[in-house]
């Protein structure tokens, strides 16, 4: 028997209280629709009249010819779909695909490679249905406390599977990612990155130098990616330009819809971001901030797609602050050319040594102007880190 949702309490939002599910579901998409835009501040005019130029230029070129998908290709993306998980706005069951017909399975085929041949993604499939989870710990009348789930047509899912390997293909084969990045590329897994990391301080303590690491937190990372710079990245890596004007498409005109028991949200369209859940959206973002400026010798970088954290090594306090901030510095104007936001509060700075060493813990590391907190305790991609590494 399925248990029924439990409604929300009312919710507080700018024009009143929001008692009927209806207003309730407005309320939501109306916090949505305010997440869904691309960042303002901090934006140089300059690198958004190069990016449309560059953009304009690019798209007005030949097409190359793409690869095309085949039967056991669309087969084995079937077999990869979760099927735990909710149908999207068609109410058809992921499992109804296992049983398509041979025929079926043809025309599907057919349909995916149009798409691959005029880069056109159908506008159905960019339409979200979502439901809103409450966030733990959080106060339930506050519209932002809830995560939004988005359910997205199985076909269009699908496709992303196909594109998706087309794009990984692309950076297997043509080395297009930098060697930093660890996020969801082949042999590379979650708990690598830590691993990584971890041996860098225990080879520090072993030489008896200090390990400094700051860590960032993106800003709705996800959901404020702007799209015009999204695309110009993958044109400067020389990605196959059928998978370009793919993803073009693909990501435009996007929009979604809340839905709350009986109740759903007038449609809004998505102004930005690649969009949590989406198959494609970490790639996606790691291509996005792939250009993110080069360390120096004694600072190292570990991305894990949003997750990111500046490390370097001294045997100096002082000088860590002094290498890590350079770092930063250069940093900073990248982010304000590609309008990514950094919540400087809510990212943290942790100074790895052995028990017993000595030494005065120096000044603040500061980013656009703020103090980035000191910590003594850090959680890295599921991993809990103390500054003794005990």
């Amino acid at each position: 028997m399925r248990v029924p949702t439990p409604s929300p309490p009312p919710l507080a939002t700018p024009g009143g209280i929001a008692l009927s599910d209806s207003e309730k579901v407005e309320a939501l998409a109306d916090n949505l629709e305010t997440q869904f835009q691309p960042v303002t501040d901090r934006s140089v005019p300059a690198v958004i009249e190069m990016v449309d130029v560059a953009l304009r230029s690019y798209f007005l070129n030949p097409v190359s010819e793409p690869m095309l998908t085949n039967s056991e290709e669309f087969q084995e993306a079937i077999r990869g779909l979760k099927f735990s998980k909710a149908p999207g706005p068609n109410s058809i069951p992921k499992r109804a695909f296992l049983h398509l017909l041979q025929r079926a399975v043809s025309l599907l085929v057919q349909i995916f490679n149009a798409i691959l041949l005029t880069h056109h993604f159908p506008t159905p499939w960019k339409h979200a249905r979502v439901i809103s989870i409450l966030k733990p710990g959080k106060d339930p009348a506050l519209p932002s406390s809830y995560w939004p789930i988005s359910l997205l047509v199985t076909i269009g899912k699908l496709f992303e599977k196909i594109l998706l390997a087309r794009i990984l293909h692309e950076v297997s084969e043509s080395g297009l990612m930098r060697g930093e990045q660890f996020g969801f590329r082949p042999r590379h897994s979650t708990s690598l990155q830590p691993s990584r990391l971890v041996e860098r301080i225990t080879r520090n303590f072993g030489e008896k130098r200090l390990t400094c690491a700051v860590f960032l937190d993106v800003a709705k990372a996800f959901d404020t990616v702007w799209i015009d710079g999204l695309l110009h990245k993958p044109t400067l890596l020389n990605v196959p330009s059928y998978i370009a004007h793919t993803i073009s498409s693909y990501l435009r005109s996007r929009a979604f819809e809340v839905s709350f028991h009986s109740a759903t949200s007038s449609r809004r369209d998505t102004r930005a971001g690649v969009a949590q859940g989406r198959l494609i959206s970490p790639v996606l973002f790691s291509l996005y901030i792939n250009d993110m400026p080069l360390p120096s010798h004694h600072v190292e970088l570990a991305l894990y797609a949003d997750d990111t954290a500046i490390i370097a090594t001294s045997r100096k306090p002082t000088l860590l602050v002094i290498y890590l901030e350079s770092y930063l510095n250069d940093l900073q104007r990248w982010l304000s050319d590609w309008r990514i936001t950094i919540n400087v509060p809510k990212s943290t700075a942790i100074i790895f040594a052995r028990a017993g060493w000595r030494f005065i813990q120096p000044r603040p590391v500061t980013l656009f102007g703020e103090p980035i907190q000191w910590v003594d305790t850090i959680r890295y991609l599921e991993v809990t880190l103390d500054k003794r590494l005990s």
